[in-house]
């Protein structure tokens, strides 16, 4: 029996993320300890697609995870993490991987990929040099005037779930009474 086949009988023809039942792929988890079936799940099109390049993804497709994460397959599991990890500026993949449980050889090959992929990206720090991550919490450390507006930005002000812009290491993006603005790194702590 093939690993397609294999695959197929396993998730009884279906995407093993969102549950699709056509345009299906098998696709091998980067950085798996094991060959074979072990390391390959099978996924439609638009999983395959939104996994491969994350300018494509749309976040509330993803919300499928919220079956799949309890999938017994650890290669679906390891998917589940990494995805839920990519997408935590949204807020709910928090909850969700807050709830989520792995072995820790498995969430070890999850964390694997992971780290591979931040070694060679941006790294935004606060203040204090402390690193902010998607859906920190970040505290203003100095009054802000708001350009375009005639809102300011008062010192201590919290702002949740800041996401980060990715080709620049000294701003994030957050809400500040309702507005999204950009805010300089240098003006935030993280709490």
């Amino acid at each position: 029996m093939t690993i397609e086949e294999s695959l197929r009988s396993r998730s009884d023809s279906t995407c093993e993320l969102c549950s699709k039942t056509d345009d299906l792929n098998v696709f091998e988890i980067p950085d798996s300890p094991e060959s074979g079936l072990e390391s390959h799940i099978l996924i439609c099109d638009t999983c395959k697609e939104q996994i491969e390049d994350p300018e494509k993804v749309d976040p509330n497709h993803w919300r499928c995870l919220n079956d799949s994460m309890w999938s017994s397959i650890p290669a679906v599991q390891v998917m589940s993490w990494r995805m839920l990890n990519r997408l935590k500026a949204e807020g709910w993949p928090n909850d969700l991987l807050d709830m989520m449980y792995m072995d820790d050889e498995v969430k070890q090959w999850a964390k694997a990929g992971i780290q591979k992929k931040t070694e060679n990206s941006i790294v935004h720090k606060d203040s204090n040099g402390a690193v902010i991550e998607a859906g920190d919490t970040v505290v203003l450390i100095k009054d802000l005037n708001v350009k375009g507006s005639s809102l300011t930005a008062k010192r201590g002000t919290a702002v949740r779930r800041v996401s980060l812009v990715h080709d620049n290491p000294e701003q994030i993006e957050g809400k500040v009474e309702g507005q999204q603005i950009v805010i300089l790194t240098k003006f935030v702590k993280k709490a």
